[in-house]
């Protein structure tokens, strides 16, 4: 089955133009549907402010870099299909990426899952993903090698709490309220989401193999001041961010025989609990408030 289903993409970027310019140009060239791109620009001193209003692309603007979280929730607003795909700027999309989503959308009964892309990356070494080295910069970037392989690295579908490019449906993103800001500039926002979903009765979570994307690994998170998110999440939900992903695959409708066990999972939330204890009696704090100045955050929309 070969569906095409319209998405919204929703990109945040940061003064990442060349990168941009080219996860845009993948887009266009590599996807079966016609999808709407969305783009937020942060600051975007760069050009990348005047090149998207030229391209006429749908997008918000703040004047500052406000993160991730935010950011994808001032694009919301643009979306007009009833599918959202947030994606990072330093992504190049291959052949099929869209119609294995699309395909996966259409054999399921409702709209209550969360999906995701496979991610092909030069270095960093995941359970879910492929690493495999076809360029970390443009100047390296062995697009030709790329397209020609992609298909022969052997990886099946994963359960789990998912990783971008992720794709729900708005209705979804709307009754959970898209991304918490009190994550800015973003760390473990992902996982929360993906907590949200699990709070409001989602339990399908899956990883689609034959849908693939090429990560640069470019790193804007070294230019902010990160937010201490891994002890956000264990103090909000009461777990690690490894808990929940074991809580995922566990309940997965569609779970083969079960690489974990119950056992380990009471044993994940006792550590959670003992960790988050110690962390409530040393005071330590980490709200993004007063990190944020006054007026900082002019939007525009």
């Amino acid at each position: 089955m070969q569906s095409s289903i319209p998405f919204s993409i929703i990109i945040p970027t940061w003064n990442n133009l060349p990168f941009l310019k080219l996860c845009i140009e993948s887009i266009r060239k590599n996807s079966a549907a016609e999808h709407q791109i969305i783009i937020h620009v942060n600051d975007g001193s760069d050009g990348t402010l005047e090149w998207v209003r030229e391209q006429g692309f749908d997008y918000t603007y703040t004047e500052q870099n406000v993160g991730v979280c935010l950011a994808c929730n001032l694009m919301r607003t643009k979306v007009s299909t009833d599918y959202i795909l947030y994606l990072n700027d330093d992504m190049y999309m291959l052949p099929g990426w869209d119609t294995a989503l699309a395909d996966e959308v259409a054999s399921l009964p409702d709209n209550r899952f969360f999906l995701s892309s496979t991610m092909i990356h030069p270095y960093k070494p995941t359970d879910v993903g492929i690493v495999a080295n076809y360029g970390d910069s443009l100047e390296t970037f062995d697009e030709e090698r790329l397209l020609r392989e992609y298909k022969s690295l052997e990886t099946p579908d994963w359960h789990g709490a998912t990783w971008p490019p992720n794709l729900l449906h708005r209705d979804m993103w709307d009754l959970i309220g898209g991304y918490s800001i009190e994550y800015t500039p973003g760390m473990y926002s992902d996982p929360d989401l993906t907590a949200k979903l699990w709070m409001v009765g989602v339990r399908y979570f899956k990883g689609l193999s034959a849908s693939r994307v090429y990560h640069f690994e470019t790193r804007s998170t070294g230019r902010v001041k990160k937010n201490d998110g891994s002890m956000q999440f264990l103090l909000k939900w009461g777990m690690t961010n490894s808990t929940l992903r074991l809580l995922t695959h566990l309940q997965h409708p569609l779970s083969e025989p079960l690489t974990a066990d119950a056992g380990a999972l009471k044993r994940n939330r006792f550590r959670s609990r003992a960790k988050a204890i110690l962390s409530l009696l040393t005071g330590k704090q980490f709200g993004p408030i007063e990190k944020v100045e006054s007026g900082k955050w002019k939007v525009e929309i």
